[in-house]
């Protein structure tokens, strides 16, 4: 089975009036007529697309093992997601977002070798399962274009402070673990009544006593749940008790694996949340590289033959006997090591780039490489030393910042897409 994105859709051509009236009337009956499921804005939904948007959930569900939810309902959960998508695109195109289509065939490529295959098997495979491979490719130029908006409201928030990040590290909860969680949400529109409150109260109500009962949780989200991870099962994934809103924390910090908290109001609506796994943290080790080298620019006056050349006599004079600082020093073209003699100081691996690293970890201590390129210039350089060391605080740091990016960019995301749905017309034609 491919992976594919989530909702990848397959739309077939609608008649025209006058194409049908060229036609025979055989031909007329044999043509089938595709449905519209739903109206977004200017946009129409057609049956066909729902359908091969349920079928690629439908494996993915099977294939991961879980339960199938009820038809009506998985098709009223994928037809919200579609409503979603589609009014992403619609905005993305007003604001000017475009995806080109080499971007779509490098998205392309990158989800063929995911699935260890090469564009054509993809293509073959897709086309044997019905799918039209043009509507393939214009749907991941979609889902690219959906991302791309999603990044602009994000990269549209202040950015995190220090002082955030320092008042998290000081939080009592934050020396503990993480849960990986699964969430079911109902939500409420703002300025919500107090009837329409209510009658969201009861649902969630009633969603609980059927996990009570037995119901798979995941089926119960992708069933029931209007969280952007309903059709995942619900599933979130790994976070602290730092990274989620603190009524949240505290009816999850108690719970055991497979446990699962009782309905929580929030400003947003009304959520149960499941603990599916907990880990401590660990200490994050990292290695270090100790080295100096020596690099000669390429520009207009020096090609990469001179460049190379070049570092091949430096280097020969340094195995001759010659001082690698001394000679770094009067050639060098970094101007950030050159006066220390060519030393780079201790770095983390893979700080100047993977060529570098790579040469880095084929030499023993005191060994000079070969001339060796890099977007710089050319090189030679020479491992000093290597040595673990704990990064632990600073990944910490570095994850609690994540952790407060993450969960406003969650917010402001759920807070967008809500926002445009209500302000859209849609017009659902699901029967009843």
């Amino acid at each position: 089975m491919i992976h594919k994105p989530l909702i990848l859709i397959t739309a077939c051509c609608m008649l025209v009036a006058t194409g049908m009236a060229s036609q025979p009337a055989s031909a007329q009956q044999s043509e089938e007529i595709d449905s519209i499921v739903a109206l977004v804005d200017q946009d129409v939904i057609l049956r066909s697309e729902l359908d091969t948007a349920i079928e690629g959930i439908v494996e993915r569900i099977r294939a991961q093992g879980g339960n199938l939810p009820p038809q009506d309902l998985l098709e009223k959960q994928v037809l919200e997601r579609l409503v979603i998508r589609k009014l992403q695109v619609q905005r993305a195109l007003q604001t000017g977002i475009r995806v080109s289509d080499a971007e779509i065939d490098q998205a392309v490529t990158a989800l063929a070798q995911q699935n260890g295959l090469s564009v054509m098997q993809m293509r073959q495979v897709i086309e044997s399962d019905g799918e039209d491979f043009a509507e393939f490719r214009r749907n991941i130029g979609e889902e690219l274009m959906a991302e791309r908006l999603r990044q602009r409201v994000v990269a549209s928030m202040d950015p995190i402070s220090d002082t955030e990040v320092d008042i998290l590290l000081a939080s009592d909860e934050h020396a503990g673990g993480e849960y990986n969680i699964s969430h079911i949400m109902l939500t409420l529109p703002e300025g919500a009544t107090p009837a329409q409150i209510q009658e969201t109260a009861a649902r969630i109500n009633e969603i609980h006593q059927r996990l009570d009962d037995g119901m798979d949780f995941a089926s119960a989200a992708i069933s029931y749940s209007q969280s952007q991870e309903a059709l995942e099962g619900g599933e979130v994934g790994w976070r602290d008790l730092n990274s989620v809103p603190r009524t949240f924390a505290d009816a999850i910090k108690n719970l055991r694996t497979g446990q699962y908290t009782v309905p929580i109001r929030s400003p947003a609506g009304f959520h149960i949340i499941k603990v599916n796994d907990y880990r401590e943290r660990s200490r994050v080790m990292a290695k270090e590289h100790h080295a100096r080298h020596i690099l000669i620019e390429t520009n207009e006056l020096v090609t990469p033959r001179d460049a190379m050349e070049k570092v091949r006599e430096i280097r020969q004079q340094i195995v001759d006997g010659a001082d690698f600082a001394e000679v770094a020093k009067k050639n060098s073209d970094d101007p950030t090591s050159a006066n220390l003699g060519g030393d780079m100081g201790w770095f983390q691996e893979n700080a100047y780039g993977e060529r570098v690293e790579q040469m880095l970890s084929a030499l023993e201590v005191g060994q000079i490489s070969e001339p060796f390129q890099s977007q710089a210039g050319w090189h030679i350089i020479e491992n000093l030393g290597s040595r673990e060391v704990d990064v632990t605080d600073a990944a910490i740091r570095r994850q609690a910042r994540e952790s407060i990016r993450q969960t406003k960019a969650e917010v402001e995301i759920d807070r967008f897409l809500r926002q445009m749905r209500e302000e859209a017309f849609v017009e659902l034609r699901l029967p009843s």
